[in-house]
């Protein structure tokens, strides 16, 4: 069975990211094929190397939740999700 890749990546103080990361581990708790990890993103640089989308944003298996493209001026901000 191929392994499910899920990432969070957040900031400290994003009013959004606890609810997320507590629904994903929620469901991924008794899945075997899932590995799971959160990404602290605390500076400008850290969110433009990874091309942050803001905050929070899901990644399963390295794609966006929801194909969100990789924003050409990442930053520290939260995440729009209309």
């Amino acid at each position: 069975m191929k392994k499910i890749k899920i990432e969070i990546q957040h900031f400290l103080g994003c009013p959004n990211s606890p609810i997320l990361i507590e629904r994903v581990k929620e469901v991924i708790t008794n899945l075997d094929n899932v590995s799971y990890s959160e990404v602290l993103i605390d500076t400008n640089e850290k969110a433009e190397e990874i091309k942050f989308r803001g905050s929070p944003t899901l990644l399963i298996n390295g794609e966006d939740f929801e194909n969100e493209p990789e924003p050409e001026s990442p930053a520290l901000a939260c995440r729009y999700y209309p």
